[in-house]
């Protein structure tokens, strides 16, 4: 996924297991290059890059050297490349591993000597992606006292998803403030995540009103979308789990940080979907109450 006006790209990678890419993450961070960090759950890993082509601290693994590197990111209309380096076993990866993994539309290679892998060999490649861009949707009160839950309907949404170009990448659980005395039980709301190709996105987010205002169980409920990579800061991640807000508040926020409401309720659930929105890179941490930690 790309956001070419603030020059960054994210990377969502799987593999099928733990110790292949928990060594890459650890070398492509001491490579550097295009790479600006990375985290590894489990087998996945997440890596946010600058676009452009950037010099690497390559080579057999060392103090100050990766054996694996993101070269580059570079946009090139609907396509973007990826430049890859690896040494040794790092090289079947970039060279064999990552060429053949689903999403990927072509890989080539500057010479032939990069489709020998293994031993003590380097290899290059440049895999091509189709261009994807990253949205989420803060979701909120869709649950009554008699039944539905926001998660569970959040969640339903994500995976009902068939847009051709948009993939459905996961959902969070986001603690609001307890203490909210309009609440339904818990007080949470949740957060659904897409890469979607530019071309589908106004599909996408009709898509994603329609599921969630033709199922909900509130008449309240509150959807905001945020189309990007970064999520924009604001005080309001923390208030909205310290302090009792207004719709009000939320829809100011929300004008002021980029984020679009597309519900028809304009209601309460506007504080939450905008409070679950901010917290949707937030880790484990976003599950939780305001300063606790796992």
């Amino acid at each position: 996924m790309t956001d070419e006006k603030n020059g960054i790209a994210e990377i969502h990678e799987q593999c099928h297991a733990r110790g292949p890419i928990e060594w890459d993450h650890m070398n492509r961070r001491r490579a550097k290059g295009a790479l600006i960090s990375a985290k590894t759950e489990g087998t996945s890993m997440t890596m946010i890059a600058k676009i452009g082509s950037y010099p690497i601290s390559f080579g057999p693994s060392d103090t100050e050297l990766g054996g694996q590197a993101l070269e580059a990111v570079v946009v090139e209309g609907n396509e973007v490349r990826t430049s890859w380096a690896g040494a040794a076993g790092a090289g079947v990866g970039v060279a064999a591993c990552l060429s053949q993994a689903p999403g990927v539309l072509r890989t080539e290679y500057a010479s032939e000597e990069d489709l020998k892998v293994g031993g003590a060999r380097i290899c290059r490649s440049t895999i091509i992606l189709p261009k994807y861009e990253k949205i989420t949707f803060g979701i909120d009160d869709t649950d009554t006292k008699e039944g539905g839950a926001t998660w569970v309907l959040a969640l339903k949404c994500g995976e009902a998803c068939s847009i051709d170009g948009a993939t459905f990448l996961g959902m969070r659980i986001i603690q609001l403030n307890p203490k909210a005395p309009e609440k339904t039980t818990n007080c949470t709301g949740s957060v659904i995540t897409f890469a979607v190709k530019p071309e589908k996105k106004a599909e996408l987010i009709a898509f994603v009103k329609a599921f969630i205002e033709e199922k909900t169980m509130s008449k309240t409920t509150g959807i905001c979308y945020f189309a990007g990579i970064r999520l924009p800061d604001s005080a309001y991640a923390k208030r909205v789990k310290t302090e009792l807000l207004t719709r009000e508040e939320a829809v100011t926020e929300a004008e002021k940080l980029g984020i679009t409401f597309i519900d028809s309720a304009n209601g309460k659930g506007r504080i939450g979907a905008l409070g679950a929105l901010l917290w949707a890179d937030g880790g484990v941490e976003a599950a939780g109450l305001y300063g606790e930690t796992p």
